[in-house]
């Protein structure tokens, strides 16, 4: 079986990060190609490209990213720049910020919560979030070292 099906086939990118099913993890990711999660994640993605929450998937994160595909369970804040699609087993609780109205909901698909369309540009950008993100890490590093 493939790891992508036609429909969630990423493209237009070199760096792919993939969280494998049963596979689960609370953190932080910073993706600055694209990104699919098929298990089950509690943190921040920051992903440059397009993310694919995969049918299995149960994510429950804030999120940044540019185009995005929802297949699986997904609750949290999400930034996306581009288009979001929601697919029939596609689940969204949450808010989700675009920068214009792009957002796809197939029969059967659930969206729950707030639609944002922000012209701030500021908003959709990852420096900020990259930046917070390794300051974290730095300090909780030099916690364990000091």
């Amino acid at each position: 079986m493939p790891i992508f099906s036609k429909k969630e086939n990423i493209r237009g990118s070199k760096t792919v990060t993939i969280i494998a099913e049963g596979v689960r993890v609370q953190g932080d990711i910073i993706s600055p190609g694209s990104t699919r999660i098929d298990g089950s994640l509690k943190g921040k993605i920051v992903s440059q490209k397009e993310l694919v929450i995969g049918k299995d998937a149960d994510v429950e994160a804030a999120v940044k990213t540019t185009d995005v595909i929802i297949a699986g369970t997904f609750k949290g804040d999400m930034v996306a720049s581009g288009e979001v699609e929601i697919t029939p087993t596609g689940s969204f609780i949450g808010t989700l910020t675009q920068k214009d109205a792009l957002l796809t909901v197939s029969k059967g698909g659930v969206f729950k919560g707030e639609s944002l369309i922000s012209d701030d540009s500021g908003v959709f950008k990852f420096d900020k979030e990259i930046k917070d993100i390794q300051e974290s890490e730095d300090i909780k590093e030099k916690s364990k070292t000091g």
